[in-house]
């Protein structure tokens, strides 16, 4: 599930980006990690994040949603001092909040606060992590709602969401990332408040946690965090099971049976390329000119949206992406050793479901073929040695950045300076060797919510034509490519082809 903030926070001060250091303080020794610190000078606000390094890849069996409730449960639940209502009302008059982000590794508290309430924030931010309450009645509230987001949210109000993770779940079934952050309806059925209590006390000790601050902090407040912090328990989980993917050679496809008037397609493949190595740099160049997010000049969008006017928005990552709808910048705080290439379609007409994955294999697949002309990488270049200015404009997207060049391991000075060195000084021959690297559309695993779930299974095995009507006339240039993405064979065999009902989706 996305991040939640109890409170809104207070509009950031962008300033210059200086380098996110790691600082012992005498405190700091009793944990594991020293923190993560970004001083911002003249910043009046400041910018907490305390993570733990684990997530939903940390689920028990028959228990899948565990991690996610359990930091819900200090995020918006009572503390040993305060009430829900009341940890609210405080945070009021201060304009602040805090929330957390759980991903498949790490989870992730987060808050902002001006300088000028810090003693008081700091107090009831600290209480959720140290000293949370286990209210009886917040763990009814919150599981209730975690199935709810299952049951109602996700099945029935964003196909595009469920695509995308329907996707994700085929990619990487059979290992810990293979279940939503969330859980499933049996695993949160399952899932006691001793359960939640027991991986508080197995998961949040001080030597699993990353202390980071940023803005215009006081030194003794890095004093204070630590020291509360090292009263935390000690101990260290034992790791998850390797979430490597298992080979999936050649195309399958999971089709959700859902009623409705459009259709929402995902397909990817996993890849290994990772941040801090040059390869990282170059396949995010082609994959920004292939499908950069949000951006109407990109070459999936045009192909789609804008010579053909079949949907919203067509575009392509190479690292997770969650709340796609809703944000235009990267995330932070959603670091994952295991990757995947993802082409996300926005919904079309039912009638086009074909045409529109068949149009967007082919630009894939003629990327992975031909790579980018001089003319594409330049144009690219130029637009993405800008463009990454834009990914951390906050103190607090900054921290998380730094955050996550810890967890990933990134050296100094981290993964938004080398995104602004490297990208203009990559050559064309350096991005077309990546993409003929990391490039696999041969193995595509597709995604697919429609109505027309058994109808669409025959006509994609078939490899029968899907021509595409307009309301109003199109350019010969666009029409006589409409001939061959047609025609465009998608290599899919009908026993690799798999229909589950929508509301089967999620439930163990």
């Amino acid at each position: 599930m996305s991040a939640r903030i109890v409170m809104p926070v207070m509009l950031a001060v962008t300033l210059a980006w200086p380098l996110a250091t790691a600082v012992p303080v005498a405190a700091a020794a009793k944990l594991a990690e020293t923190p993560v610190l970004l001083p911002v000078t003249g910043d009046p606000t400041v910018s907490f994040k305390i993570a733990f390094r684990t997530g939903s890849e940390d689920d028990p069996a028959g228990k899948e949603g565990l991690a996610n409730l359990t930091a819900q449960m200090l995020s918006e639940g009572a503390t040993k001092n305060h009430s829900y209502s009341e940890i609210l009302d405080l945070m009021f008059p201060m304009a602040a909040g805090y929330g957390v982000r759980v991903d498949k590794e790490l989870t992730t508290f987060s808050g902002r606060v001006h300088r000028d309430n810090l003693d008081a924030y700091t107090t009831l931010f600290l209480d959720a992590i140290q000293k949370p309450g286990f209210d009886p009645a917040d763990f009814q509230r919150l599981k209730q709602r975690a199935r709810d987001y299952i049951e109602k949210t996700l099945r029935y109000s964003s196909d595009e969401e469920l695509g995308k993770q329907t996707l994700y779940g085929a990619v990487f079934a059979g290992t810990p990332y293979g279940h939503l952050n969330a859980g499933t309806v049996a695993g949160l059925e399952a899932i006691t408040l001793d359960d939640v209590k027991r991986f508080y006390a197995e998961h949040y000790t001080r030597d699993n946690v990353i202390l980071a601050l940023g803005g215009g902090y006081p030194t003794k407040l890095v004093d204070r965090m630590t020291a509360a912090l090292a009263t935390l328990p000690a101990g260290k989980p034992a790791p998850a099971a390797s979430s490597t993917p298992k080979p999936n050679p050649g195309r399958s496809v999971t089709l959700v049976e859902k009623p409705g008037q459009s259709t929402a397609i995902s397909f990817g493949f996993p890849i290994t390329a990772r941040r801090g190595e040059r390869d990282f740099y170059a396949l995010w160049l082609a994959n920004s000119w292939l499908g950069e997010h949000r951006n109407s000049a990109s070459h999936l969008y045009q192909v789609i949206r804008g010579a053909r006017g079949m949907n919203y928005g067509d575009y392509s990552y190479i690292e997770i992406f969650p709340e796609g709808g809703f944000r235009s910048m990267p995330p932070t705080n959603v670091p994952r050793q295991n990757q995947l290439f993802e082409v996300w379609i926005r919904p079309v007409p039912n009638d086009q479901a074909q045409f529109a994955l068949r149009a967007a294999m082919r630009e894939v697949e003629l990327l992975a073929k031909n790579g980018l002309t001089d003319d594409q990488f330049k144009l690219t270049q130029t637009f993405l040695a800008k463009y990454c200015l834009h990914f951390a404009e906050t103190t607090s997207d900054r921290l998380g950045y730094a955050l996550d060049d810890r967890v990933y391991g990134v050296a100094a000075p981290g993964d938004l300076a080398n995104f602004r060195a490297i990208v203009p000084t990559l050559t064309r021959d350096e991005v077309n060797a990546a993409v003929k690297k990391y490039l696999k559309p041969a193995d595509l695993q597709i995604a697919i919510v429609s109505e027309k779930a058994a109808t669409l299974a025959e006509d994609l095995a078939s490899e029968r034509p899907s021509p595409i009507t307009y309301a109003n006339p199109k350019p010969k240039s666009v029409t006589d490519e409409d001939q061959e993405i047609q025609a465009y064979p998608l290599g899919l065999a009908r026993d690799r082809i798999t229909i589950v009902p929508v509301d089967q989706m999620f439930a163990r």
